[in-house]
C-alpha cells in the first residue's frame, strides 16, 4: 500500500508526536508498505530551524522505504498564539502543494494534529487522490488552548470549534488515544453512528526503554547522587503546572536528602526558574537528546505526571508510558476519571491527586518519599503492565487494517 503522511514533525527532530509517527511510518515500512512523509524541517529543541537544516524551504530525501519532504515550519515564539496561527497556515499550505507532487499515487493519506490546520491539508490531499483520510489526533483542539486560556476570543472559540468539526466529518477515520477523547469527539459530531472514530492508542518500546541503575552518569552531571529525586521531565508550557512541584519544593525544602528536578524546555521554562529563586532543593536541566531517555527516566526516584484542570479529558501524555517503561512509580495531578488516573490504577504503578491541588502532591510526593519499599513495589508493577500493552508493531498493524478497511470501502462504494 502507498501511504502519503502529513504530520508536524519527524526524527530527527524530538518533539514527542514526531516520535511517536516515526514509530509508526518505520514499522509500516517493515511491513512492507511505501511511504512518502511529509513534515516540517527539525525545530521544536529550540523554535527555530536547528542549524544544520537551514538555507532552504524546502529538501526531499528518498530512503529505502520511500520518502521525506521536509518543510519551512515558520518557527515562532510559543507565547505569540496569532504567529502561531499564521505559522501553522503557512506550513499547512505547503504541505498541501507538496502532497500534490508525491513520489507515488498514494492509496491513503494520513494526517497527525496538532496543529488541527493540518487537518486542511490532509483532506485536500485525500480529495485530490480520492483515497481515503485518517486524521490522527493527539491533542483535542481547541479544547486545550482554551482551557489554558491562549484563545479567549469567542468569535476565535467559535471558528476553531467549527472547523475542528468540519475536519472530523471530511475524515474517513479520526483516531484518538483514548475513551476520553473518543467521547469528547463524538459529543461534538453529535453520535458516530458511522463509527468514523476509533481509539488506537500510542504505545511503548519496552525494549528501547528499560528499568536502569538510579545511579548514573545523569545523577552525577548534575549533582544528584545520593539524593532523593522527584522529577519532571517535559514540555514547559501552558498545559503544565509545573509550579506545583515548586511549590511542593519549598513544602518539603528541610529535607536535605530530597532534590526536584525540572528537565525539559518550553515558554514557561524562564518564570519557573524565576519562581524557583531561593530554592536549593530545586534543579533545572535543560532538554536531553533522545538517546539519553532511559537514563534520564532511570535517574529518578518518582516521576510526576501535570495537567492543568481539564486538559486530561483532551490529552493523553504520552510519557506516563515511559514512566512506568522505566520501572519508576508516578504522581500524577490530573482530573480524575480520566485514562491517566484509569492507567496507573490499572497498573497499580502510583498516585493519582486532584488537578492543580499543590497540597496534596506535596502530600502524595512525600509519603513516597520517605517509604523506599512502596516506590520499588509501584515501579515493578508498572513496568509489568506495560510489557503486555501495545508495541509500536501492534500499533502499526492496527493502522494497517484500518487503512485496508478504508481502502476496500472506498473501492466498494459506487462511484
Amino acid at each position: 500500500m502507498n501511504i502519503l503522511v502529513v504530520c508536524p514533525h519527524f526524527r530527527p527532530d524530538v518533539a514527542p508526536t514526531g516520535e511517536v509517527m516515526s514509530n509508526i511510518v518505520e514499522q509500516l515500512a517493515s511491513r512492507g508498505h511505501r511511504l512518502h512523509v511529509i513534515t516540517a524541517l527539525p525545530w521544536y529543541r529550540n523554535h527555530e530551524v536547528d542549524e544544520e537544516w537551514r538555507g532552504g524551504w524546502s529538501r526531499t530525501e528518498d530512503i529505502e522505504w520511500g520518502a521525506i519532504t521536509r518543510l519551512h515550519p515558520f518557527p515562532t515564539d510559543k507565547s505569540n498564539i496569532p504567529a502561531r496561527a499564521v505559522a501553522f497556515g503557512g506550513f499547512t499550505g505547503l504541505a498541501a502543494v507538496a502532497g500534490l507532487r508525491p513520489r507515488f499515487r498514494p492509496d491513503v493519506v494520513l494526517a497527525m494534529s496538532p496543529p488541527l490546520i493540518i487537518g486542511i491539508a490532509g483532506v485536500l490531499l485525500a480529495r485530490r487522490w480520492r483515497v481515503p483520510l485518517v486524521f490522527n489526533i493527539q491533542d483535542v483542539f481547541p479544547d486545550v488552548a482554551i482551557e489554558v486560556g491562549a484563545i479567549t476570543n469567542p468569535k476565535v472559540i467559535r471558528a476553531a470549534q467549527s472547523l475542528e468539526r468540519t475536519l472530523y466529518r471530511a475524515s474517513d477515520a479520526v483516531t484518538v488515544l483514548s475513551d476520553d477523547l473518543r467521547a469528547n469527539l463524538v459529543e461534538k459530531l453529535r453520535g458516530d453512528p458511522r463509527g468514523r472514530v476509533r481509539v488506537i492508542p500510542n504505545f511503548v518500546d519496552v525494549a528501547a526503554i528499560t528499568p536502569q541503575r538510579e545511579h548514573n552518569s545523569y545523577r552525577s552531571e548534575f549533582g544528584l547522587d545520593d539524593k532523593v529525586v522527584v522529577m519532571y521531565a517535559g514540555n514547559l508550557g501552558y498545559s503544565q503546572p509545573v509550579e506545583l512541584l515548586l511549590d511542593a519544593a519549598a513544602a518539603l525544602r528541610d529535607d536535605r536528602d530530597l532534590v526536584f528536578v525540572v528537565n525539559g524546555g518550553g515558554s514557561a521554562r524562564a518564570e519557573l526558574v524565576r519562581r524557583a529563586e531561593g530554592l536549593d532543593n530545586v534543579v533545572f536541566v535543560g532538554m536531553q537528546p533522545k538517546e539519553r531517555l532511559s537514563e534520564v527516566l532511570a535517574a529518578a526516584d518518582i516521576h510526576t505526571v501535570l495537567l492543568r484542570r481539564g486538559l486530561a479529558r483532551s490529552s493523553v501524555p504520552s510519557k506516563l508510558y515511559s514512566i512506568l517503561a522505566a520501572g519508576r512509580p508516578c504522581v500524577a495531578s490530573v482530573d480524575p476519571g480520566t485514562e491517566v488516573q484509569r492507567t496507573l490504577q490499572a497498573a497499580d504503578a502510583g498516585v493519582v491527586v486532584g488537578p492543580e491541588d499543590a497540597e496534596a502532591l506535596t502530600k502524595a510526593i512525600g509519603s513516597l518519599v520517605s517509604d523506599d519499599v512502596e516506590r520499588a513495589r509501584l515501579g515493578a508493577n508498572g513496568r509489568r503492565w506495560v510489557e503486555e500493552w501495545l508495541s509500536p508493531a501492534a500499533v502499526a498493524e492496527e493502522y494497517e487494517t484500518l487503512f485496508t478497511e478504508l481502502v476496500s470501502r472506498r473501492t466498494s462504494e459506487p462511484a
